[in-house]
């Protein structure tokens, strides 16, 4: 697959439909591997955790979740299809794994969401199989991987535990963990359940949800102060065209 860099992340010139392709080829060949979907604030995190750059770029999957990127990879002249949300992945790909009767474990939130999460996607996509679930609130990660392991394996594992913790969790145990694709999903157990409201259409389309966020929750503030640093890092670094192209592997 064609790679954009973007400040030494490879994020996947893929559409949300190929993304999908993807995964499900993974998951009949028994590929194991995980899912990442960094926005802007993570790769710019990358400045100052380097070795987080090779845990994103040793992902099966690099999806771009968030119009800051889409836009960086308009100023550092790299292609990328369009913002790929991962939640917008993992619904689909649900669509796509119920209708084989795949299964999934779901991991993070807080206690009960998960398990509240499973009822509405059981309901949403017939078919699909929820083998377990566990909050994010484990004592250790051998407690977490002893959770999904202990329902005899699954498709896929959706990890939703914030980034950049997800990341650290999935790269250092995928091969551990009893599950072909791990995917790194932030909050979305809190939009699936519906203990959280995902922006309206008209801001996903404006490509605001980041604002929309801001507002519900003002005390993002200091998290989003990287969104205009990352845009200047961009800038300086087309200016100084001191970024590799990207490349298909």
């Amino acid at each position: 697959m064609k790679t954009a860099n973007i400040l030494g992340v490879q994020f996947h010139a893929v559409t949300l439909a190929q993304a999908v392709d993807a995964a499900i080829a993974r998951i009949d060949a028994h590929q194991k591997g995980y899912v990442v979907t960094p926005n802007a604030e993570i790769v710019y995190l990358c400045r100052s955790e380097p070795d987080l750059t090779k845990l994103l770029n040793d992902a099966c999957l690099v999806l771009p979740d968030g119009i800051g990127i889409i836009y960086a990879a308009k100023i550092l002249h790299e292609t990328l299809y369009g913002k790929v949300a991962g939640i917008d992945f993992a619904d689909a790909l649900m669509a796509r794994m119920a209708k084989e009767g795949k299964s999934i474990f779901l991991l993070g939130a807080k206690p009960g969401v998960a398990e509240q999460a499973a009822t509405v996607l059981q309901k949403k996509h017939p078919g699909l199989i929820v083998k377990g679930w566990s909050d994010g609130y484990f004592r250790t990660d051998d407690e977490a991987i002893a959770a999904i392991n202990a329902v005899g394996g699954v498709d896929v594992a959706f990890v939703c535990l914030g980034a950049p913790k997800q990341e650290r969790f999935m790269s250092a145990y995928a091969e551990r963990i009893d599950a072909t694709l791990l995917c790194g999903l932030g909050g979305s157990l809190d939009v699936f359940a519906g203990t959280v409201q995902r922006a309206p259409d008209i801001f996903i389309r404006l490509g605001l949800e980041w604002f929309y966020r801001l507002l519900k929750e003002p005390k993002r503030i200091g998290r989003m102060m990287s969104l205009p640093k990352f845009m200047l890092t961009v800038l300086g670094t087309r200016l100084s065209g001191s970024q590799k192209k990207g490349n298909t592997p």
